[in-house]
């Protein structure tokens, strides 16, 4: 019977996953095999009513999900769209949204609600956030400059960054960057690419099928592994397992064992053991 990477790193807790734009619009999160497994446990925020009921109608045992909008702590007004996934604290621009055909559709805004934010960090829900997906639609920028305090032991962010911005004031793809770096995270990944089409040319009668004009991203950010004296032992344990059950990076994960292991945190032999339980997959 081989050793499993659970066995292997031990770690003291489980890993604790913060979802914030829930919203299951986009099918499985990265995070569903280790919540399948037992391996976390999540916390989502969902301000979209119906949204949120679907999320809690589903939810299993290691899943809490509440109501909150999460962002810069102030009173803001949520802009909701036609189709619920371009919904925002942000206004879509109209100018942007003609130039991608159906988009002018989607980002129609069929009402406005003033909504009360909260930040990350005020947040006494979450006691540990290990790994954070966020997915809010262009007000990204402004969750990680009041969540600073939460992220400091983060391992992995997977977030939403736009190459053509659809929205009024949006931060570009250079700035998530500037800020993710600032915090201590690299890239790692590109979790999904999303392209379209460029108004008005429609592709085998159509409007969804892309060429090449690439808009929006779902990319991944880890801690920065080059500096390993930055990354205490049960962060590397942590990302040691988002690495493997999320992204399939076992060569992440297999370099966080290895650097536990030479840290003395790990018993000698980890790395083989890892690397025959991906053998006997």
């Amino acid at each position: 019977m081989h050793t499993s990477q659970l066995e292997i790193l031990s770690p003291a807790r489980l890993t604790e996953v913060v979802d914030i734009g829930a919203n299951p619009i986009d099918g499985d999160p990265p995070y569903s095999q280790m919540l399948a497994d037992g391996l976390c446990r999540v916390t989502g925020f969902e301000p979209q009513k119906q949204a949120l009921e679907e999320l809690l109608a589903k939810r299993g045992p290691n899943e809490n999900y509440l109501p909150y909008a999460v962002g810069d702590g102030n009173t803001q007004t949520l802009n909701i769209c036609k189709v619920s996934g371009m919904t925002s604290l942000l206004q879509p621009d109209p100018k942007t949204l003609e130039i991608f055909g159906l988009f002018s559709q989607f980002g129609e805004v069929v009402s406005k609600h003033k909504i009360e934010t909260k930040t990350l960090d005020d947040i006494h829900e979450i006691k540990q956030l290990d790994f954070l997906k966020i997915d809010v639609q262009g007000s990204e920028l402004a969750v990680f400059a009041d969540g600073t305090e939460k992220l400091a032991k983060t391992v992995a962010i997977q977030t939403e960054v736009s190459f053509v911005n659809l929205y009024k004031n949006q931060p570009s793809i250079g700035d998530i960057d500037n800020a993710m770096r600032n915090l201590g995270f690299i890239p790692h990944c590109f979790a999904e690419m999303k392209k379209w089409i460029i108004s008005p040319c429609v592709i085998n009668n159509n409007p969804r099928e892309p060429l090449n004009q690439i808009m929006e991203a779902d990319i991944v950010y880890v801690r920065d592994f080059t500096k390993p004296d930055l990354i205490d032992d049960e962060q590397l344990k942590h990302l040691s397992l988002i690495a493997h059950h999320c992204y399939k990076s076992y060569d992440l994960a297999l370099r966080c064992i290895m650097l536990l292991e030479e840290r003395k945190a790990l018993k000698t032999g980890s790395q083989q053991q890892y690397l025959q339980s991906l053998a006997n997959q």
